[in-house]
């Protein structure tokens, strides 16, 4: 089966200092994927290195089976790879429609439709992104990432930080997309709850390597396995 995304074989880090080992992982059009473990066990390098802000050791990086572990950030993203990246990275000193405005590229995505799915940011369009809660920054943030209409999205650890409130309305939100269908959406994320329910494909991360890639039911059925391969347990 084809391939939207995927890492065949990679070995990336910063620096001299190497984070992922021998990744292989390879996710289909349309399909969603959580990805979760510990701090520090290498889940934003795999995004990040997806983006190309990594040193590759060896192995390749494949968007829709073309190579594009050569590929320069903005080609990737041009070619159809969005980030919603753990810091949200908004643009503090422009306004929200700004923030918008600057992303935005023709597709199914559109304003209306992002105010469909979070109106709150329709009330704040004139307001600076350093004038936002932190739960209307990820809005803005994933918002922003959805306008460059992309084929893959990547997003990295959304619920971080968020009041309880608010992680249960970005879950919703997650669901909605996921159910679009059309969008491959990749979840790091933190809270195994939120992601187990949003995929029935969950992939853990332990020291830089994949130490389970199968459905998700088993691990929501089973917290003490959970544990014994995340280490942490919810």
């Amino acid at each position: 089966m084809a391939s939207a995304l995927a890492w065949k074989n990679v070995s990336a880090g910063y620096g001299d200092t190497i984070v992922l080992e021998d990744v292989d992982l390879s996710v289909a059009p349309g399909e969603s994927v959580s990805i979760i473990g510990r701090n520090g066990v290498g889940k934003t390098t795999l995004l990040v290195t997806a983006m190309g802000h990594t040193s590759m050791r060896k192995g390749d990086v494949l968007l829709g089976e073309q190579p594009i572990t050569q590929m320069p950030v903005y080609q990737r993203a041009l070619k159809g790879l969005g980030l919603v990246p753990q810091e949200r990275e908004i643009f503090p000193s422009l306004s929200v429609r700004e923030n918008l405005e600057i992303a935005a590229r023709p597709g199914y995505w559109t304003e209306a439709r992002i105010f469909d799915l979070f109106p709150r940011l329709r009330e704040r369009l004139g307001n600076m992104g350093n004038q936002l809660s932190g739960g209307e920054q990820q809005m803005l943030s994933i918002a922003r990432a959805l306008l460059t209409n992309p084929e893959v999205l990547l997003m990295d650890e959304p619920t971080e930080g968020l009041a309880p409130v608010l992680v249960e309305t970005l879950a919703d939100v997650l669901g909605k997309l996921r159910d679009e269908g059309a969008l491959t959406i990749i979840l790091v994320e933190q809270n195994s709850r939120v992601a187990l329910a949003f995929s029935p494909r969950t992939v853990v991360m332990d020291k830089g390597r994949i130490v389970y890639d199968g459905p998700s039911q088993p691990l929501r059925n089973d917290p003490e396995r959970l544990s014994s391969l995340i280490g942490v347990s919810e």
